[in-house]
Formats: C-alpha cells, structure tokens, sequence
C-alpha cells in the first residue's frame, strides 16, 4: 500500500469503485498488483498533475499504471464507471436518473508545449489551445465532454456534444430543455437540436451594462462544475497528445467527486 496521500481513495470509496471496475482477461500471468493502488496512482497524477514518470516510488511503476488507464480508456470503462456513478448519484439525492434539464458551455485552455493534434487560437479568449464543451444537468454532473481545438466555433462544438448526450438514449429520455449562453445563440443552431435532439434551447445573456460578478439562472451551475475541475492540476492546462486522453481525464475528475460523495 502506498503512502497516504490527499488523492488516495479511502477503503469504502475503493469497495464502491471496486464493483464497477473489470475482471482480470482470462488466461496469460495472475493479476499481481493491487487495483486500489493503481486507482490511487491515476488520481495523483490527476490531482497534483505529475508526469507518469515522476509518480513516487511506493505506486506500482508508472508503465503499470498508465496501461490500466490507457486500456480502460479505449475499451470504454472509465465512462461506464461515470454513467453508472452518475445515476447513483441522482437516485442518492431523491431525482430521477434521467435529469430534464441540462446546461451547455465550453472552457478554453492553453496546451503544453510538444502538444499539435487539435490545437488552434481562441480569438475572443486570446488562448491557444484546446476547448472543452461540457454539458452538466442541474446538479452540475457531467452529462457528456468533448475536447477539441480551441479555434473550434461554439456552435459546432455545441451540436457535437449535444450529439453525445443525445446517444446516452434512455439515459436521458427525461430531457427537454438546453440552457446556453450567447455564443450558441441563432436560428440555424436552434433549428438544428429542435429537429435532431427534440429539445428546446435557452439562451441566458448576461444583462447590459452590469459590471462584476452576475449570478445568471442556470448558467452558474456548468460555471462551477468547470470551478470544480481547476482543483485537478492535471487540468488546469492541457497536457495530453490527444483530445480523448483530456476527456478521460475529466470523467476522472467526476469520477473522484462522484464517490466522494457516495462514499
């Protein structure tokens, strides 16, 4: 076991992880490592935002560690542990597992040197980077994320996560209205989640002439989930060679909050 560490996952937060997590494949070497100290390796690095190579000496090795994260990234675990949280979660505070409303927004950050795929300049934040497009429901869950480059437009990475949410199906049957922000705004857009989605979107401005900080309806919900990501190092700024490897590690980071407060 290694030593204790903020980011280390407690016994009851582990047994409740523990069920959601694979079996070991059939045949070839016995499973030698513990997954407790795997998840807690993953969530120090995802915590205090270290390089693989730089996770202390009492973790199992770093190779170890990354091809567990890696392998349930592409077989689709980590997001099935989310999804599965995520309705535990609705169902532990008295809502229906399929929320009714959702909130929409997008996140620009500045990329790591040696990071090139999907990565362009955000004009209106003067960042260049990535862009995160999150949907949240009312309780600031993720619904669904997508990462793309930040010259990406609000509008078409917009219709690209909706499109992601729309896909959960019954999972978000309950669903009929889309709160936004000004930069996914016009009739083109509104046209396009009427007839593909079948829902309704809400355009939350900010009222004119208001200076500091404006409590807005709704829209400050997705603003805090956002909040919640920055105190994961590893996303305060872009890191990974691939726009998919930074949407894991977002559905970690709600991951870790998610059993936080279930266990």
């Amino acid at each position: 076991m290694s030593k204790s560490y903020p980011s280390n996952l407690t016994p009851a937060q582990y047994e409740l992880l523990s069920d959601l997590l694979p079996d070991a494949k059939p045949g070839g070497r016995p499973r030698e490592v513990d997954l407790w100290d795997i998840l807690n390796a993953i969530f120090y690095v995802l915590v205090e935002g270290v390089r693989w190579r730089a996770l202390p000496g009492d973790f199992p090795a770093w190779q170890t560690v990354y091809t567990y994260f890696r392998n349930w990234r592409k077989d689709g675990t980590w997001l099935s542990i989310h999804d599965r949280l995520y309705r535990c979660i609705r169902i532990e505070v008295g809502r229906s597992p399929s929320p009714s409303e959702a909130i929409v927004d997008s996140q620009s950050v500045k990329s790591a040197a040696g990071v090139h795929a999907a990565i362009g300049f955000d004009a209106g934040k003067v960042i260049k980077g990535r862009k995160r497009f999150i949907t949240v429901d009312t309780l600031g869950l993720i619904l669904r994320v997508f990462v793309t480059a930040a010259s990406t437009p609000e509008r078409a990475g917009g219709k690209t996560v909706r499109q992601r949410v729309r896909q959960r199906g019954k999972a978000v049957s309950r669903l009929h209205t889309i709160w936004v922000d000004g930069g996914f705004d016009g009739f083109p857009f509104m046209h396009w989640v009427v007839t593909i989605c079948r829902w309704i979107v809400q355009v939350v401005l900010r009222p004119e002439q208001t200076k500091g900080f404006v409590l807005l309806k709704k829209r400050w919900v997705v603003e805090r989930t956002l909040g919640w990501l920055m105190h994961c190092r590893r996303l305060v700024r872009d890191y990974e060679l691939l726009p998919e490897t930074s949407e894991t590690w977002i559905y970690l980071a709600m991951i870790r909050i998610m059993v936080r407060r279930l266990a």
